[in-house]
């Protein structure tokens, strides 16, 4: 009896230790998310001429100091633009706010002359790329984390989209090339490594905005030259 009992005594010390796992779950599942949808949301044509960034200004929280002011600037369709600043300048803040992650504190953001307040979510971000400097990949196979926005993708759509990333060779030499499970994280890749598979996601994904902050940042130069060249 001596080997149930012992088990039995771990009971509540698991239990506990699952009840603390699922508060902290049910809280993230319950936050509220910082932007809202119009009710009279439309969805939004895909992108085709410009975006507008009009005397754009943000700040985190009221009365805080506005990390961004009077930002105005136009990305026109097709051009390649880079914002360039010192740490904690906005970069990062810039963008978030074209997918809405955060909505402005004064000025408008306009995509092809709407607001993008005036657009459903959905519609909004199904046209827009994005690859950060932290990559996010999940505890599943290469093909499945590069098609992680196309999910009916084809393996020679995947194949193609790792090309043009420059991240088919290295996928050849793991255990079982595009089968291969990457871990949570993708801890079996180096960070190079993460960050192509990013951005072949993004390349498949083929939205009509593409943003990429510091997404190149683990890449040696030679290789960021040719990330760059196929993302041109």
């Amino acid at each position: 009896m001596y080997g149930p009992a012992r088990k039995l005594s771990r009971v509540n010390a698991d239990l506990q230790q699952a009840a603390a796992a699922a508060d902290r779950i049910f809280e993230i599942l319950e936050t509220h998310s910082e932007v809202t949808e119009r009710p009279d949301a439309v969805d939004l044509p895909r992108f085709s001429r410009a975006i507008e960034f009009r005397d754009v200004q943000f700040a985190y929280g009221e009365g805080r100091e506005p990390t961004l002011r009077g930002v105005t600037l136009t990305v026109r369709a097709g051009q390649m633009l880079a914002i360039v600043g010192r740490s904690g300048a906005g970069k990062t803040t810039l963008v978030n706010l074209l997918p809405r992650f955060y909505d402005v504190t004064a000025g408008a953001i306009l995509i092809d002359g709407r607001d993008v307040r005036d657009a459903t979510l959905e519609s909004l971000r199904e046209q827009i790329g994005l690859v950060t400097q932290e990559t996010v990949l999940f505890d599943d196979t290469v093909a499945a984390n590069i098609a992680y926005g196309v999910p009916h993708a084809t393996e020679k759509e995947i194949q193609a989209a790792a090309e043009a990333a420059h991240a088919h060779q290295f996928i050849l030499g793991l255990d079982r090339d595009y089968r291969t499970m990457i871990g949570e994280r993708g801890q079996r890749l180096s960070g190079g490594q993460r960050q192509r598979l990013a951005i072949a996601r993004a390349i498949l994904r083929d939205a009509p905005i593409l943003i990429l902050d510091e997404a190149t940042s683990s890449l040696d130069a030679e290789s960021e030259a040719l990330v760059q060249d196929a993302l041109a």
